[in-house]
């Protein structure tokens, strides 16, 4: 199986652990440390990342081959769009709806979710591509898995600041993909000496080097 695949399935059972700890159940219907959101919502995002998955891969891809990783954000409304836009309303919508029935119901559901993707993935021909009616485009599977690898990392990092625990950590396989995405997005948005400087030459720094 690829290694971005892998990296996924860690990340994806990290995160599986995380909404299982009882902090996120006991401030289950408590603000999270995002805008607007609720801890619940966000678990239900969170959980999300494994859902969409599984949606991908059961929807048919239309004729055309898959746009590049960068032309994916490049293309996206979402980044930069404010809290109330439409984009980020719906986003919290559905995770409030995933999250719906429970924190016990959302484990169990991401459980068996990432355990039918472990065999699922490994089954995937390499070139795999998957379509998002949203775009609407196409991305091959591998770079569609990236996309959620680094939402699983940053979202499971806003829940654990929300509930008050440790961010988990990801192994190195894990992780760098998702550093290497957001440092390309941050030199896109802000150019390669801020990226630079930021991470080199903390004297000369810019305020902020934010990939998204």
């Amino acid at each position: 199986m690829a290694a971005i695949r892998t990296a996924y399935l860690t990340a994806a059972r990290s995160a599986v652990r995380l909404l299982d700890d009882p902090a996120v159940a006991e401030r289950w219907e408590r603000p999270s440390a995002l805008a607007e959101f609720g801890v619940a919502g966000l678990a239900g995002h969170l959980a999300s990342q494994v859902f969409q998955v599984e949606t991908m891969l059961a929807e048919p891809v239309p004729p055309g081959g898959p746009i590049e990783l960068l032309e994916h954000y490049a293309r996206g409304s979402w980044l930069g769009a404010s809290v109330d836009d439409d984009v980020n309303v719906g986003i919290r919508r559905v995770g409030e709806s995933l999250a719906q029935e429970g924190p016990d119901a959302l484990v169990a559901r991401t459980t068996e979710a990432v355990e039918r993707l472990t065999g699922a993935l490994t089954r995937e021909p390499a070139e795999r591509v998957v379509h998002l009616a949203r775009g609407p485009w196409s991305l091959t599977l591998d770079d569609f898995l990236t996309t959620r690898l680094m939402e699983l990392a940053v979202h499971s990092d806003d829940l654990a600041v929300s509930v008050g625990v440790t961010t988990p950590e990801l192994p190195a396989d894990a992780i760098e993909p998702v550093l290497s995405l957001l440092a390309r997005l941050a030199v896109r948005r802000h150019g390669q000496p801020a990226v630079l400087r930021a991470l080199a030459r903390a004297e000369r720094a810019p305020d902020r080097i934010n990939a998204i």
